[in-house]
């Protein structure tokens, strides 16, 4: 046979090509894969939600007395200024009080005054909150220019005391209220006096308790209307928060004060905030796929620059990104490098040429990395989704 291969020196070459081309086939063949590299960059846990603004203080104008109410001029987003006549009540057919109304309305007036009393003195209370509020910013700002303190305890004391400003603007807009309910209670009063002594009655003007715009008209033509009818709406646009729903089982893990990244509103920038409330009464909602959720309101504070955020409106959406942790040089891995093994992680780097399984303890995780704490070193080349076909020792090649 080899004679004849001799002779045939064509068929020797034709015989070595195919048994070269037999043993590359069935020689194994290294695995592709897609290689990550472990790296250290800031990593962030976060909790994100849909939330929507809200104004803080919003007024409801009632009718004080039952009559027939004049056109309203204003449109939605007119500005009106505190004391503004927003339209006039005029009266029904003349009706004497009995002995029962005229003690409800007494009652009522004295209720009225009780209220303004209370609103006034909580206004002193959150004035003496106010001012230890700046007294501590003062007092943190000094130790601040003397590197005495972490910037982060200024920033709480900056944050707090921007909270007590709101807290007390918000109270004294709440006497205002108080006061102006005072003398609605006392018009009815005033209109019966006027029908007993036979005097000539005057239109009920209605004013506009606090400055800010028309937010919403419930009854813009003339027309008659019942004591306590809603006429319009008014608030302060600049004064906005926001409310975001959150799973309960994420609500557990925030906290008031928290951080919070408001995205997605329109702006360049991120709006930033905190944390100022979360309600201690779950809801139950059923989410887009139909199954129901128990959800917790969670009430957020805009600590951003007004100017910053001076387009947005009442009713507007946001997308709430709640910082549960953050750190700024994190060794970490894509999480779809990381696998279970065994009672813990594990993970394949390529050594040589070849996969190597080598266990992991990780630390804070996110939808997208995981930091880990000990088991691989930075710059490390390490096998992205894994498949079934990658063991320890298989030959694996980059594609």
């Amino acid at each position: 046979m080899g004679k004849r291969l001799k002779e045939h020196p064509v068929l020797s070459l034709i015989v070595i090509a195919l048994v070269s081309a037999l043993v590359a086939g069935f020689w194994p063949q290294p695995i592709l894969v897609d290689v990550v590299f472990a790296r250290n960059a800031p990593l962030t846990v976060a909790i994100e939600e849909d939330g929507q603004t809200r104004l803080i203080d919003r007024y409801m104008i009632s009718a004080p007395v039952a009559g027939v109410a004049s056109r309203i001029e204003l449109e939605i987003g007119d500005p009106v200024v505190q004391g503004q006549e927003l339209l006039e009540i005029m009266p029904l057919a003349a009706r004497i009080l009995d002995p029962r109304s005229r003690a409800q309305a007494i009652a009522e007036v004295a209720s009225a005054q009780a209220a303004l009393l209370g609103a006034e003195q909580q206004v002193e209370a959150i004035a003496a909150s106010k001012d230890l509020a700046d007294s501590e910013l003062r007092r943190l700002q000094t130790l601040m220019q003397r590197q005495l303190i972490a910037q982060d305890s200024l920033d709480r004391a900056i944050a707090d005391a921007a909270s007590q400003a709101a807290a007390l603007r918000s109270a004294k807009f709440n006497v205002e209220v108080r006061l102006y309910e005072l003398q609605a209670r006392r018009s009815t009063l005033e209109y019966e006096k006027l029908l007993t002594e036979g005097q000539a009655i005057e239109q009920v003007l209605v004013r506009a308790p606090v400055a800010g715009e028309v937010l919403k008209i419930h009854h813009e033509c003339e027309g008659p209307v019942e004591t306590g009818m809603p006429l319009l709406d008014i608030g302060d646009p600049a004064a906005l928060e926001v409310v975001v729903d959150v799973l309960s089982m994420d609500a557990v893990k925030i906290k008031s004060g928290m951080d919070v990244l408001l995205e997605r509103w329109g702006g360049d920038n991120p709006l930033k905030g905190i944390v100022r409330k979360i309600e201690p009464v779950g809801f139950t909602k059923v989410s887009a796929l139909g199954v129901e959720e128990q959800r917790v309101w969670v009430i957020v504070a805009i600590t951003s620059n007004v100017d910053e955020w001076l387009r947005l409106g009442d009713g507007y959406r946001v997308e709430a990104r709640f910082i549960l942790w953050h750190e700024e040089d994190v060794l970490q891995l894509p999480a779809s490098s990381v696998f279970r093994y065994r009672d813990g992680w594990a993970i394949f780097v390529i050594d040589g040429g070849r996969a190597q399984r080598r266990p992991v303890t990780i630390g804070q995780r996110n939808g997208l990395s995981v930091q880990i704490l000990a088991g691989v070193s930075s710059g490390d080349r390490v096998l992205d989704h894994p498949s079934d076909a990658v063991d320890a020792g298989v030959s694996v090649r980059a594609r």
